[in-house]
């Protein structure tokens, strides 16, 4: 997520740790290096300026607590900042009222089409019902794609692509929907200068009456953001805004630090083209990615989630956290991971991992792990326990049962030296705070 950014902010955060003296001189050269890359992750220059400015003062005045170092005192100074900058603290939808009626606005390509199901797949998963209500009739594909989406999922939708009337259309679905859990309201994505669709937007919001209204913002965007936000803000009121497409986005801080300024909370992000790939949005966890130090708790809540949708055995992904690694569990694990969501995303999560795995070892296609797997049933049960007992010998064999070239065993072999490798030494840690964590990673 927000590639650059994260490996720029990484990289300052372990040359920090890597210092013997903090004295001025080095915080005035870790918060140039933060500059730096807020500015060319598209963050406005006013907040990187004001971001930058307290980061080094606080650095300089404050005395460290009892017990913390002077390294130690910046790294949660620079943690601390940061996440005051994207939101402060995780706000969740809080389902008050029965039905509870969402209602999503937002500028044509922003994604908010795939971001309602998404939000819908999200809701099914917390043990809600809920249903869609397209109410857009400005472009001709939008039901149709609503209804292939939400039918995946079992989700309801009510909408009629011969009605013309928006409003119509709200009320309709609103009474047709009104003993479910949770009803959302698509309406057309519009322009912020489009003066019929903001109308029609406003109207439609005194039809539903929505407990919540959703700014879905494209995260590609970057600053661009703040401007949007605020032309939607004064149609109708903003409640929480869902940035999506963050997944490589090199605008994505941008969006982020823009949005927060208008007071509307971030509450979900979109993490990839999948409908699984919707996060809810934790400034806590976000910035602890963000500067290496991973986020155990958005993985292993990832990981129940898949157990109880798959009857997966945690045991899995227990082997994986402890460091305990053989080609006997190494399929097993991975396909279980894919289904957590891209494996790059997955490794991210790990407390120094993410930027240490080898650009290859995200990229495992199901083709190649079931070719992997064919390899693997060519070997003994002692060979899959005892990966460094397989020679050249080995190898032959093993290719020979599994109809493959021996460069395709050593392929695999590599594959799993190297992504052991990057995973070794990660233990179990206590789930403590976000900074005990943080210090832990960097201090070890």
């Amino acid at each position: 997520m927000l590639g650059n950014l994260g490996k720029n902010l990484t990289k300052t955060m372990k040359k920090l740790a890597g210092m013997t003296i903090i004295d001025e001189e080095v915080v005035k050269e870790v918060v140039k290096d933060i500059q730096r890359a807020l500015i060319q992750s598209d963050v406005n220059i006013k907040l990187v300026l004001k971001l930058s400015k307290t980061i080094e003062e606080r650095s300089l005045k404050e005395e460290p607590a009892k017990g913390v170092t002077a390294k130690e005192h910046v790294i949660r100074i620079v943690y601390e900042e940061l996440v005051n900058l994207v939101g402060e603290k995780a706000e969740e939808i809080e389902i008050t009222a029965r039905p509870y009626k969402i209602l999503f606005v937002g500028l044509q390509g922003s994604g908010k089409t795939t971001t309602i199901a998404k939000l819908s797949r999200y809701l099914q998963k917390k043990g809600f019902n809920p249903a869609v209500v397209v109410s857009d009739t400005w472009r001709p594909a939008a039901y149709e794609q609503l209804r292939q989406l939400t039918e995946d999922i079992n989700v309801p939708l009510y909408g009629d692509p011969e009605n013309p009337d928006a409003l119509d259309l709200a009320r309709k679905g609103l009474n047709e929907f009104k003993k479910q859990d949770i009803i959302i309201v698509d309406t057309a994505g519009r322009h912020k200068e489009e003066k019929d669709l903001l109308d029609e937007m406003e109207q439609i919001s005194k039809v539903v009456n929505p407990n919540e209204v959703i700014l879905v913002i494209d995260g590609t965007i970057g600053q661009q953001a703040r401007e949007q936000a605020q032309a939607f803000s004064k149609t109708t009121d903003i409640g929480s805004i869902i940035i999506t497409k963050l997944d490589g986005s090199a605008k994505g801080g941008g969006a982020l630090s823009a949005v927060a300024e208008i007071g509307a909370p971030i509450k979900f992000v979109g993490t990839g083209e999948k409908l699984d790939d919707f996060e809810a949005f934790d400034p806590e966890r976000f910035i602890s990615r963000l500067l290496g130090m991973g986020d155990i708790k958005t993985l292993l809540e990832k990981a129940e989630e898949v157990a109880a949708d798959e009857d997966v055995d945690m045991e899995v992904m227990d082997h994986l956290m402890s460091g305990k690694f053989t080609l006997k569990d190494m399929y097993s694990q991975f396909e279980m991971m894919n289904k957590m969501g891209p494996m790059q995303q997955v490794m991210n999560m790990l407390p120094g991992v993410g930027g240490k795995l080898p650009k290859n070892a995200s990229q495992v296609t199901e083709e190649k792990l079931a070719r992997y797997k064919i390899m693997m049933d060519s070997m003994t049960e002692y060979e899959l326990n005892h990966p460094e007992v397989i020679k050249q010998s080995r190898v032959k064999r093993i290719s020979r049962g599994a109809g493959v070239r021996n460069e395709d065993v050593k392929e695999l072999l590599k594959y799993y030296s190297m992504t052991k490798k990057a995973i070794k030494g990660f233990g179990k840690r206590k789930m403590g705070g976000p900074l005990d964590k943080m210090m832990r990673q960097f201090m070890r």
